[in-house]
């Protein structure tokens, strides 16, 4: 192990090993292989900067979570601190410590009224599990334990747990590992962009929702325990529901006693314009689920928040509630988390995609829409999709050899704005601090790389 005085290692060196040793997360490794890694050294504000001095604009702010930038010396201030005074203790044992307290009451003050009990993890996808058993559990203490049965939607995404990975709704997620497990079924999703192709979103948007109430009455309503999905499907192309979607779900949920379950994992956190998803489209969740940018992704931490109707049984509930991890309310991650809330409260960035920057996000944005290769353009707060066509009449894709997703993320990063692929989506989500200079720079690089890849590829 290199100490603070030795030479640090090479970039070629870094890749060498990582090459040699490391498997990186949803990669065919042979071709990272063939590549090499890029070797990010550094960041700062809404920049990343790699070995070769390359300064990039990170245009998916790390992914999703980085709301308040890089270089934050105040969080690293709260995490030595913590770590000075307490690195770590356990939650068990009939114990806590004060910043894991702290964090659950805050968010308990920030949350929509009645969330108010809160279980902490370490991700996304660990919290989503979390919450698949505390709604069995919540259905086995209300005498039902046949309502065991989850419903969400393709091109959802919820993690990569056995549990999580089941809810998400991509089959190239679950084919290598023989998902979904039983209990775990999927509806289609409100894309309408994709499949509304002649309806009114509005209309679209009801069709959408009713599907849950087919599969419900499919399923049984006496065997369905909860539905579960995002405000907005983030990794699954940032798919924004039509405005009647989410009154209807929520109405279909109430009439069959079925628990709602908002994945704020991506939404939450000011991404929206609001300080959660379920607020932007007035959604009402018994449970909510967050991460990344409860701590600007600064460590890991998440956590699950529980209504009063499945809060209070939960808290009242004679037999162990036997679930937690060694890192539940980790004291340091506890504390970033904190004083990451703090940051965006006083400097109103749980706001900031609803106002004058944000504003001005979804205006430049649009302008993509006349280049030759988009089929849409569309926003929410800071959230952006940027949907990429053969045919922009009929709405009709390239096929997937061609690779264009693909070859347009890679010409925006080689040419300095990280854009996240979803199939032939170009996405973005930047850090809520963005100001109206990099609205310029990200429309002004993505165009860029909506060019190169019509001469690379040579489009029509």
């Amino acid at each position: 192990m290199t100490s603070s005085k030795e030479t640090p290692p090479s970039a070629d060196t870094i890749r060498a090993m990582d090459d040699r040793h490391h498997l990186h997360p949803f990669t065919v490794f042979r071709e990272l292989s063939d590549k090499g890694a890029r070797v990010i050294e550094r960041a700062e504000g809404c920049y990343i900067y790699d070995t070769d001095g390359k300064r990039i604009l990170d245009g998916m702010a790390g992914l999703w979570c980085v709301n308040v930038g890089y270089g934050r010396e105040r969080l690293a201030r709260a995490a030595y601190e913590q770590m000075q005074k307490l690195p770590y203790y356990n939650t068990f044992f009939q114990t806590t410590t004060a910043p894991a307290a702290e964090l659950a009451g805050k968010l308990a003050e920030i949350l929509p009224d009645g969330m108010d009990r809160i279980i902490f993890n370490n991700s996304g996808s660990e919290t989503n599990d979390t919450i698949i058993k505390t709604v069995w559990y919540y259905w086995n203490l209300m005498g039902k334990p046949e309502k065991k049965h989850f419903i969400s939607r393709t091109l959802g995404y919820h993690g990569v747990g056995l549990g999580s990975a089941s809810l998400t709704g991509m089959k190239f997620m679950h084919t290598p590992f023989d998902l979904p497990l039983e209990r775990f079924h999927h509806i289609g999703n409100p894309y309408w962009f994709a499949s509304g192709e002649g309806r009114d979103p509005g209309e679209f948007g009801l069709i959408a929702a009713r599907w849950l109430e087919a599969k419900i009455k499919e399923i049984g309503a006496d065997r369905v325990a909860a539905f579960y999905a995002e405000p907005i499907q983030g990794a699954g192309g940032v798919i924004i529901p039509p405005e009647t979607y989410w009154s209807e779900i929520q109405r279909i949920c109430r009439k069959h006693d079925i628990l709602l379950v908002a994945d704020e994992v991506i939404c939450g956190f000011g991404r929206t314009g609001n300080w959660w998803g379920c607020e932007t489209y007035d959604i009402q969740p018994d449970i909510i689920a967050m991460a990344k940018g409860l701590s600007s992704g600064y460590l890991p931490i998440s956590a699950a928040a529980l209504g009063r109707r499945v809060g209070d049984v939960i808290w009242a509930g004679e037999s162990e509630y036997a679930h937690g991890v060694t890192y539940s309310g980790h004291p340091a991650a506890a504390a970033v988390a904190l004083e990451n809330i703090r940051i965006i409260e006083e400097e109103g960035l749980y706001s900031a995609a609803a106002g004058p920057v944000g504003t001005y996000f979804r205006e430049q944005i649009a302008t993509l829409a006349d280049h030759p290769l988009v089929g849409e353009v569309r926003t929410q707060g800071f959230l952006a999709a940027i949907e990429l066509v053969e045919d922009k009449a009929t709405r009709r894709p390239y096929p997937n050899d061609r690779k264009v997703g693909y070859t347009c993320r890679e010409l925006s990063i080689d040419g300095g704005l990280v854009m996240r692929a979803v199939r032939d989506a170009m996405i973005l989500s930047p850090p809520l601090i963005i100001e109206r200079h990099h609205v310029d720079e990200i429309v002004e690089k993505a165009r860029q790389a909506l060019d190169g890849t019509v001469e690379k590829l040579k489009l029509p």
